[in-house]
């Protein structure tokens, strides 16, 4: 009884509260009570210059701005560079999936492939998850061939996007400082401005 009312007191912790913290570490897989923010800091800073520079690769894979072809051979056309992004993609995700499997970071504990395969919950949201990646990435290749890949990374507008999502769907921020509302005011305002102003530069290309 005693169990039964503490685990119906955890699943009604309110949003915002500690309570309601220590229930959603409890169900991560990588925990981050305990866990070194520098390290955490590290991994989201290499993170985000391999996606920001994956855009400009495949800017020059298509249009060789850097003139690294020798004369007469074509460029890449943008399905091909995506078949091949597609392909790399494969590579490092499952390498790495495998290799956190045996070796994982943050105090998971290990485990195995067999584990990985005959563990099913969940999975149709990472399918999703990977099936809209791919429509996205392989529309915005297209776009950005169209209107010049700086506009079609603008139009994405992932962290806009994404706080969104976060706040209506998952409920992120609820409860949170005023100083932490406005903060996120400002970071959404700053971004809508520099989307603007770069869909704006993209209309004043020289044809010449």
């Amino acid at each position: 009884m005693e169990n039964g009312a503490s685990a119906d007191y955890a699943t009604k912790a309110e949003a915002g509260t500690a309570e309601y913290l220590i229930e959603l570490e409890e169900k991560r897989s990588i925990k981050v009570f305990g866990s070194s923010t520098y390290i955490g800091l590290g991994i989201v800073f290499f993170a985000g210059v391999c996606f920001s520079l994956f855009s400009p690769a495949f800017n020059l894979a298509t249009n060789d701005q850097w003139h690294t072809l020798n004369d007469g051979v074509p460029h890449l056309v943008v399905y091909t560079a995506f078949f091949y992004f597609s392909v790399s993609c494969s590579v490092i995700g499952i390498g790495l999936n495998i290799l956190f499997l045996y070796r994982p970071m943050a105090g998971v504990p290990k485990s195995s492939i067999k584990a990985y395969l005959n563990d099913w919950e969940g999975r149709q949201w990472a399918l999703l998850a990977g099936l809209l990646c791919g429509f996205g990435n392989g529309f915005q290749f297209m776009g950005g061939q169209a209107a010049g890949y700086a506009a079609a990374d603008a139009v994405q507008a992932l962290p806009l996007v994404s706080t969104f999502w976060g706040i209506l769907l998952f409920g992120e921020y609820r409860k949170s400082s005023k100083k932490t509302y406005t903060l996120l005011v400002f970071m959404l305002l700053m971004f809508i401005a520099a989307v603007v102003t770069l869909m704006a530069s993209s209309g004043h290309r020289s044809t010449k």
